[in-house]
């Protein structure tokens, strides 16, 4: 009986434990049901702060930006009725391949429509865009917000070296772009995209900025500038030449491409580099550059010719200078290695080519350079820069002459054979041949190249090209110096292993 008591009694207890703590687990409960709104409603405050902030980007920013549709004209899908006629009993001599062609059918041109943005630079009707979206176009409409059309825009002119263009309308009263400070923007911050993505009017997308001063992302020739603002904000087929804003609703950049589809890593044109070119392109109808005639890298990125020169790891390796040009004029030398423009230091292509810009046209450079073992300084005058760069070809194929190493056949280089090739120098040993698959071949050399050093010794014959290979550092590889047409570089060759 007492242990049924106790039993009783531990029953009793068991569940008076349990409904207490299912009291206390409801009591605090409403404590954080009380307490979870007011940190609720502060987080919501915050958001719809920030979504008033971008939906307000969206109205202010969005009539500045407008639609552009290019046609263009291409070959034609083939009609298929023009291949339908009979053979009506004609008699071919029996080759297929006859009957084939003369029913073959005809392939008409046809337009075919591409569609990019842009965003009004000023009121009467100057807008800026991608050279890439209306480049080569028949004809171009701009569209604004409203719907209002704009057939025949005319071209102001354009930019190729940053892939910029400003287009004219026959407008009146349109709303220009808030113009930022791409120099301002820092990684981290907001990047809001407008555009016309897959024919998609005026779509938005948000995103951060990912980093800044990006090179090397283009495919557009060793003469493009490049310093791109990286977002993630998404940007596809039909963005390019729109705005990239900051939450403030300014523009901060030109969209201008991607890195893949759906990857979140996109590119646009920094605002103050693109106004720079618009500006240029809306007074001279051309923009006019600075230039000292140079091809450069970044020594970082060229290790094999880091192993030329001593106790150097940053600055911009001469990769070609162009005959005619202010380097070509000067002492200057391929491999070269430029580290300071007029004492600024400059370890980076970019930060070089940003020195040179900033300069008059006209104006003296004095640059520092390591050539091997010793530090020079090199003066030179600042031209403008040509609209085209036209380099010689050289079609003359001369007789082998000598094998040498690397898979190269020389001959020695006569004032005859100069005036034929129509070269400025004399002196060197012409290339006459390159071995299929060989380290020459890898690494550019072609017929018709002249050899003129190695390891900056002069090479003015076969057999000082051949003592001076022979010198050379295996491990390091060989430094030849070449001219091919109107410029002359430089290559270092290592035998294959």
């Amino acid at each position: 009986m007492d242990t049924l008591n106790l039993r009783s009694d531990f029953r009793v207890t068991r569940w008076l434990a349990i409904g207490f703590s299912v009291l206390l687990a409801t009591s605090c409960s409403v404590c954080l049901a009380e307490a979870t709104p007011a940190a609720s409603n502060g987080d919501l405050d915050i958001a719809r702060h920030l979504e008033g902030a971008f939906e307000k980007v969206a109205d202010q920013t969005s009539p500045s930006v407008v639609v552009i549709t290019t046609k263009h004209k291409i070959a034609g899908i083939p009609d298929s009725k023009d291949g339908e006629e009979e053979d009506n009993g004609q008699q071919f001599d029996g080759t297929p391949f006859e009957f084939f062609f003369r029913h073959m059918p005809q392939q008409h041109p046809r337009d075919v429509e591409n569609q990019g943005s842009g965003i009004i630079l000023r009121k009467d009707g100057y807008i800026l865009t991608n050279l890439h979206v209306i480049d080569e176009a028949g004809s171009i409409t701009v569209q604004l917000k409203d719907g209002t059309k704009f057939e025949n825009a005319k071209v102001v002119g354009s930019d190729d070296r940053i892939d910029v263009a400003v287009i004219k309308v026959d407008a009146k009263n349109l709303p220009p772009a808030r113009i930022g400070d791409s120099d301002a923007v820092k990684v981290g911050q907001w990047a809001i995209a407008i555009g016309a993505p897959y024919e998609l009017d005026y779509s938005f997308t948000v995103g951060f900025v990912s980093a800044k001063g990006r090179t090397g992302v283009a495919s557009r020739g060793s003469n493009a500038y490049e310093d791109y603002i990286q977002t993630d904000a998404a940007i596809n087929p039909g963005n390019s030449g729109g705005p990239l804003c900051d939450i403030e609703g300014r523009v901060i950049g030109i969209n201008t491409l991607i890195r893949g589809l759906n990857r979140g890593i996109g590119f646009a044109i920094p605002i103050n580099m693109a106004m720079d070119s618009a500006e240029k392109l809306i007074k001279d109808g051309k923009v006019k550059r600075p230039w000292i005639g140079i091809g450069i890298n970044d020594l970082s990125e060229d290790k094999e010719l880091a192993e030329f020169v001593k106790d150097v790891k940053d600055g911009v390796v001469v990769s070609e200078i162009t005959d005619g040009t202010p380097a070509g004029k000067s002492s200057l030398q391929p491999a070269d290695v430029i580290l300071a423009v007029d004492g600024v230091p400059v370890k980076t292509r970019r930060e070089l080519q940003q020195q040179i810009l900033r300069k008059k046209i006209g104006q003296k450079a004095i640059l520092d350079v390591v050539r091997g073992d010793k530090t020079i300084q090199v003066a030179l005058q600042t031209e403008e820069m040509p609209d085209q760069l036209q380099t010689v070809a050289n079609e003359h194929r001369a007789k082998p002459q000598a094998e040498t190493a690397f898979g190269l056949t020389v001959q020695p280089l006569t004032k005859e054979l100069a005036e034929r090739l129509k070269l400025q120098i004399t002196d060197g040993i012409v290339v006459t041949d390159v071995a299929e698959g060989s380290a020459a071949q890898q690494r550019g050399i072609e017929r018709g190249d002249v050899i003129t050093a190695v390891d900056r010794v002069p090479a003015r014959s076969i057999d000082d090209f051949k003592a001076a290979v022979a010198k050379a550092d295996e491990d390091k590889g060989v430094l030849l110096f070449l001219h091919r047409g109107r410029a002359s570089r430089y290559v270092v060759l290592k035998d294959s292993k």
